[in-house]
């Protein structure tokens, strides 16, 4: 089945790039409107060998992970007090309904104002477009716990701690892995548009850089980086998800 599974894949990426490829030959497109797959793989060789390629997608890495995991333990410790407490829940939700109306990328002008710092400040982007989806998947986790398993647990005279081991965190588990594959690829979008708005490093520069030179070639190539970073971090995820709930498919 796996191996049926990667053939597909193969063949579908293999459909696609000849469909690619003729429909450039058949408009007889220009290289900075349209270009070929070969010229993409040119320019990528390119870019790999001189090294640019390797040193601004180091950068959005680092950028991308550091926002997943300050935008993931934020979001996971504030889900679980509002989870655990309707007072500031009432309070809290409010600012943060708030804060998720506005647009990432109106804030990133300001973001640019109040930090000065292009790395950190990426950072900072980043983990508030993924912040809300797992903030919300968190609390509906936590919430989802059977109130009988909870009064067993009372009457097992459980301690805080053992309840969210052994309780908690099982029933959250698989509502929290989901929205961490939304938010893995949510990083990827908030480090693109923090190095949008103020930064002469990472893969973002490089689609500026490579869009003001009509460089189309060079644009797909960090266009298609960010997909390989995106579709990796997915897969890591959805192994962490195989691995962690491994004890839901043997029930």
């Amino acid at each position: 089945m796996r191996l049926a599974r990667a053939a597909l894949g193969a063949a579908s990426v293999a459909l696609f790039l000849f469909l690619w490829d003729a429909l450039v030959r058949w408009q007889d497109y220009p290289t900075f409107i349209l270009p070929s797959p070969a010229d993409v793989a040119e320019r990528f060789l390119v870019t790999l060998a001189d090294g640019s390629l390797w040193r601004h997608a180091s950068i959005t890495l680092t950028e991308i992970l550091a926002g997943l995991l300050l935008g993931v333990i934020v979001a996971t410790l504030l889900g679980y007090l509002l989870a655990k407490s309707p007072l500031l829940d009432q309070l809290v939700s409010p600012y943060i309904v708030a804060l998720q109306s506005f647009p990432v990328v109106a804030l990133a002008p300001l973001l640019v104002i109040w930090i000065h710092n292009a790395l950190f400040r990426t950072i900072i982007i980043a983990a508030l477009v993924l912040f809300f989806p797992v903030l919300v998947t968190t609390i509906v986790g936590l919430r989802s716990v059977e109130p009988e398993l909870a009064a067993v647990m009372r009457s097992l005279q459980a301690t805080r701690w053992q309840t969210f081991i052994k309780l908690e965190v099982p029933f959250a588990l698989p509502v929290f892995l989901g929205a961490l594959k939304i938010g893995a690829t949510l990083a990827v979008i908030g480090a693109v548009i923090g190095e949008f708005v103020g930064s002469d490093r990472g893969l973002g520069f490089l689609i500026n850089l490579a869009q003001g030179m009509l460089d189309t070639p060079l644009l797909f190539v960090a266009l298609f980086t960010l997909v390989f970073i995106a579709l990796g971090l997915y897969g890591l995820v959805s192994l962490l998800e195989y691995r962690l709930l491994a004890w839901k498919r043997a029930e």
